[in-house]
């Protein structure tokens, strides 16, 4: 059976009067791109894929004190699930995500400005399912299958908790960025939080 865990949130208020506490860690779980167009200061970009991948890694380095960020809320839950199972239990998801927290007035960082990735995902399934409509109407009836296949594949998606589209999407030229995440330049440039060396020692 698959493992669930209870999320467990922090308010974006709350997490602007933590943000002085040194031994706070802020994982970032979006894409690269999306890290790069905006996030919280000093907070870690390991997108959830890589988190996926080593999360044993990742847990090592955590405290007592980790916040998982997204743009939502959606793939950070996911993350805290991941973590959870591997016995990081104290992480908590940021509510309502990066948006969230810059509209509670929160201090973020701006780079290059990008769509967020469940924006795009939207944006593509919509006009295919929108292409496939209209195309039923005056090309050919069968044309209506591709709006019946991104609906299986959406239902798909919320079934599974994971994104095709959105993996697809984060390969598009756009959404590159000039350093590509690997396990050496994020996980490992996380710096090991005394909580963490204590548990590995005993």
């Amino acid at each position: 059976m698959a493992h669930t865990a209870t999320v467990t949130t922090i308010e974006p208020g709350e997490l602007k009067q933590r943000l002085a506490d040194d031994e706070l860690t802020i994982i970032d779980v979006r894409t690269p791109a999306e890290f790069e167009s905006v996030h919280i200061r000093g907070s870690y970009n390991v997108p959830l894929p890589l988190l996926s991948e080593h999360t044993h890694d990742l847990a090592d380095r955590l405290g007592g004190r980790v916040v998982l960020v997204c743009q939502s809320g959606v793939r950070a839950g996911q993350a805290q699930d991941r973590l959870s199972s591997v016995g990081v239990s104290s992480a908590e998801v940021l509510a309502g995500g990066i948006s969230a927290f810059e509209s509670a007035g929160g201090t973020v960082v701006r780079g290059a400005q990008r769509w967020a990735m469940d924006r795009q995902v939207r944006m593509v399934a919509g006009s295919l399912v929108l292409a496939g409509f209209v195309g039923s109407k005056v090309i050919h009836p069968r044309v209506g299958i591709l709006a019946g296949a991104i609906g299986a594949g959406l239902t798909y998606s919320a079934l599974s908790n994971s994104c095709a589209m959105a993996a697809a999407l984060s390969r598009m030229p756009w959404n590159r960025t000039e350093v590509s995440p690997t396990y050496e330049n994020t996980i490992r440039s996380i710096p090991v939080a005394p909580q963490a060396v204590t548990a590995q020692a005993a």
